[in-house]
C-alpha cells in the first residue's frame, strides 16, 4: 500500500510539473521563442566568429562584423522578398477575380461531367475558394505590416546572439561551477556533442534553403509560372520545417499555377518538378550538406514540429527538431535515461528498413 501511495504521488508530481512548464511555455512565448531562435542562430555563426578569433580578430569585433554581414545578407534578402510581395498584394484583386473565373469554369465542368444542377453545390466551392484567398490576403497583408511588438522581438534578436556569442565560456563555466567536479566530464561531452550537432543542422539547413530559392524561382521561371521568384523564395522558406515544409511549400505554387493561372499542362510541370527536388533535396542535398544530423526517428520528429506548433505556432514548428536533438543527446549520456534516448533515436528498426537489396530480393533479381 505504501508503494502504491509513493507511485501515485511521484505520478501526481511529475504530471504538476507538466502542466506548469505547458503552462509556462505557452504564457512565455512572446519572451522565450525569440531566445531559442537567437541560440540556433548563435551555433549557426560560432564556426565564423571562431574562425575570425584564430586569426587574432578579438571577440567583441569578431562578434560584430560577423552578426552585422549576417543580418545585411538577410535584409537584402528580405528586401528582395517584400518588394515581390508589394508587387502580388497590388495585383492581388485581379488574380483573385482570374481565380473564381477558374473555379467557376471547373464547377461547370464537374456538373457536366456528373449532371448535377444544384445551385447550392455551384456557390459552395466558389466560397471555399473565395474565403480562402481572402485569408492568404489578410495573412500577407499582416506580414507587410507588422506591429511594433514583433518587430521588437525580432530586432532583439541580433542582441542576443551577440550576448550569447560573447559569454560562451561564461555559461560553460557556470555549469562546471553548478555541478559536481566528477560530472564535469560528462558535461563536457554534452555539450560538445550538443555545439557539433546544432551547427551542423543549423548550417546544412540555411544553406539547403539558399540552394532551393535558386532551384525554385529557376524552374517555376522555365515553366512559365507567374511571379516565379516570390513563390519560389517562400516555398524554399518553408522547407525549414521539416518533413511538413517539403509538402506546404511545394503546394503553394502548385495551386496558384492551377487556381489562379489555370493552366493545367503548367501545374502538371510544377507537380513534376516539385516531385524532382523533394527527391534532390532529400536523398542527395540534405544528406551531403547537412552531416552529421539531429538522429531523431520521423516518428517523434512529426511529433514534436506538431507540439512545438501548438505551443509557439511557426516558431515553434521550427525550433523543435534541433531542441528535440538537445535532449536526445542529455538522454544518450545520463545511464538512467537510456531508454528515452532509444525511444527516440532510429536505432532498432535497421532490419526493417527498405533497401535496394531488399528490393531486388522482393523481385527475385538476387538471392
Amino acid at each position: 500500500m505504501a508503494k502504491d501511495y509513493k507511485r501515485i504521488k511521484k505520478l501526481t508530481y511529475w504530471l504538476l510539473f507538466l502542466v506548469l512548464l505547458v503552462f509556462v511555455l505557452v504564457e512565455a512565448r512572446e519572451f522565450l521563442y525569440p531566445l531559442v531562435m537567437a541560440m540556433l542562430f548563435a551555433y549557426l555563426l560560432y564556426p565564423v566568429v571562431k574562425r575570425l578569433e584564430q586569426w587574432g580578430v578579438p571577440r567583441l569585433l569578431a562578434n560584430f562584423v560577423t552578426i552585422i554581414t549576417s543580418m545585411a545578407l538577410f535584409a537584402g534578402l528580405l528586401v528582395l522578398l517584400y518588394k515581390q510581395l508589394s508587387v502580388f498584394l497590388t495585383d492581388f484583386p485581379e488574380l483573385k477575380d482570374k481565380a473564381l473565373a477558374n473555379i467557376d469554369l471547373l464547377q461547370a465542368h464537374i456538373d457536366r461531367k456528373f449532371g448535377d444542377d444544384n445551385q447550392s453545390n455551384e456557390r459552395w466551392l466558389r466560397m471555399q475558394v473565395n474565403n480562402a484567398l481572402d485569408l492568404s490576403g489578410n495573412a500577407i497583408t499582416s506580414i507587410l505590416l507588422a506591429t511594433t511588438s514583433t518587430v521588437t522581438k525580432f530586432a532583439l534578436m541580433p542582441v542576443y546572439i551577440f550576448l550569447m556569442l560573447y559569454y560562451r565560456n561564461k555559461f560553460e563555466v557556470f555549469l562546471f561551477k553548478a555541478l559536481p567536479s566528477h560530472r564535469h566530464g560528462k558535461v563536457k561531452v554534452m555539450i560538445d556533442e550538443i555545439s557539433s550537432v546544432t551547427k551542423r543542422y543549423m548550417g546544412g539547413v540555411v544553406i539547403v534553403i539558399l540552394i532551393l530559392c535558386f532551384l525554385n524561382s529557376a524552374g517555376l521561371l522555365i515553366i512559365g509560372v507567374e511571379y516565379a521568384i516570390l513563390l519560389g523564395i517562400v516555398s524554399a522558406f518553408i522547407n525549414f520545417i521539416p518533413y511538413f515544409g517539403t509538402l506546404i511549400g511545394g503546394a503553394v505554387p502548385l495551386l496558384y499555377t492551377l487556381v489562379v493561372q489555370g493552366d493545367p499542362q503548367k501545374t502538371l510541370a510544377v507537380l513534376l518538378f516539385f516531385l524532382v527536388v523533394q527527391f534532390t533535396e532529400n536523398n542527395i542535398l540534405t544528406p551531403n550538406i547537412t552531416g552529421s544530423r539531429v538522429n531523431i526517428n520521423p516518428l517523434f520528429t512529426i511529433l514534436s514540429i506538431i507540439v512545438g506548433g501548438m505551443l509557439w505556432g511557426l516558431p515553434g514548428m521550427f525550433v523543435a527538431v534541433p531542441v528535440m536533438g538537445m535532449f536526445k543527446i542529455y538522454f544518450d549520456n545520463s545511464p538512467q535515461l537510456q531508454a528515452f534516448s532509444y525511444l527516440l533515436g532510429t536505432e532498432g528498426t535497421e532490419e526493417h528498413a527498405l533497401t535496394i537489396d531488399k528490393i531486388l530480393r522482393f523481385l527475385h533479381f538476387r538471392k
